[in-house]
C-alpha cells in the first residue's frame, strides 16, 4: 500500500470543471472522464475553473513557484535559479549554441543544413550558480504538460534529445510534470528509450485511487507498471531528487 501523499495546494487551484467535464479529461474518452471526475471527488474540487487552454500555463507557473520556494528550503547551500521559459543558451552547458546561432543566421546554407530547432526554452528551468559566477549550470529542464497528447509527447522527446546531444558538460535532469488522468496516455511518455528521466504526476496518489475506482483493468495494470518501474512518480518527490 502506497502512503497517502496529498497533492500540492496549487493543483486544486487549476483543476475544476469546464462545460461540466473535468478540465484535465479528454472529452472523447469515457475512461479519461471517469478517472478525472473521480480525482475531483477525492480532491474535493467541484467548481468551474479557468478554460482548459489556460491550465497548461498555470501549471508551468505553479511548478516554477513551488520549486523556487522548496529547493532553497531543502538545500540552502546551493544558489538556485528557477525560471519560466528561459533559453538554454543562458546556461553553461549550452552557451556555445548562442555562438553557433549567430553564425548560422548569417548563412542561409547553414540554416538549411543545420536548422534552428536547437534553441529551446523549457517550460521550467532549474539552474545552480556555481561559485557565485554566471552563467548558471542547467540542473534541470522540466516540461510541464497539463495533459498528454501525441504532439506533446513528440515535443517532450525532441527537447530531451536536444538537451542531451548538444550539451557540453554535465547532463541536466530532464523530467515531465503533468496532470494527465489516463494511465495509457501517461505511458506514451513514461515508457520509451530515456529521453526523460521520469514523469512526475501532480496528484499521483489521487490518480491511483481514482483509477482503482473508475479505471478498467488495462488502466490499472499500466499505472502499476509505470510506478513499479520508477517511470512515474509523485511530484512531491521531485524536490528531493533535484536536491541530491
Amino acid at each position: 500500500m502506497r502512503p497517502l501523499v496529498t497533492a500540492p495546494a496549487f493543483v486544486r487551484d487549476i483543476l475544476g470543471l469546464r462545460k461540466g467535464v473535468p478540465n484535465n479529461a479528454d472529452v472523447a474518452s469515457e475512461t479519461s472522464c471517469a478517472i478525472a471526475a473521480e480525482m475531483l471527488t477525492i480532491l474535493d474540487v467541484d467548481r468551474v475553473t479557468m478554460p482548459k487552454e489556460a491550465a497548461g500555463t498555470a501549471l508551468e507557473m505553479a511548478v516554477a513557484g513551488y520549486l523556487a520556494e522548496a529547493l532553497p528550503a531543502i538545500k540552502a547551500d546551493r544558489v538556485w535559479e528557477v525560471d519560466h521559459r528561459k533559453l538554454i543558451t543562458d546556461f553553461q552547458q549550452y552557451e556555445h549554441l548562442a555562438r553557433l546561432d549567430a553564425i548560422v543566421r548569417d548563412h542561409p546554407t547553414l540554416r538549411s543544413e543545420i536548422g534552428l530547432d536547437y534553441l529551446i526554452k523549457p517550460d521550467v528551468t532549474v539552474g545552480i550558480l556555481v561559485d557565485g559566477t554566471p552563467p548558471p549550470l542547467l540542473h534541470a529542464a522540466i516540461s510541464c504538460k497539463w495533459t498528454i497528447r501525441s504532439d506533446r509527447v513528440q515535443n517532450i522527446r525532441h527537447e530531451g534529445v536536444i538537451l542531451t546531444r548538444n550539451r557540453r558538460g554535465r547532463q541536466p535532469h530532464i523530467v515531465t510534470v503533468t496532470a494527465e488522468p489516463l494511465p495509457t496516455r501517461l505511458a506514451a511518455i513514461a515508457r520509451g528509450t530515456g529521453e526523460v528521466d521520469a514523469v512526475y504526476h501532480v496528484a499521483l496518489d489521487e490518480l491511483v485511487r481514482a483509477t482503482d475506482t473508475a479505471g478498467n483493468a488495462e488502466q490499472q495494470a499500466t499505472l502499476d507498471e509505470m510506478i513499479t518501474q520508477n517511470r512515474l512518480a509523485d511530484f512531491e518527490t521531485l524536490v528531493a531528487v533535484l536536491a541530491i
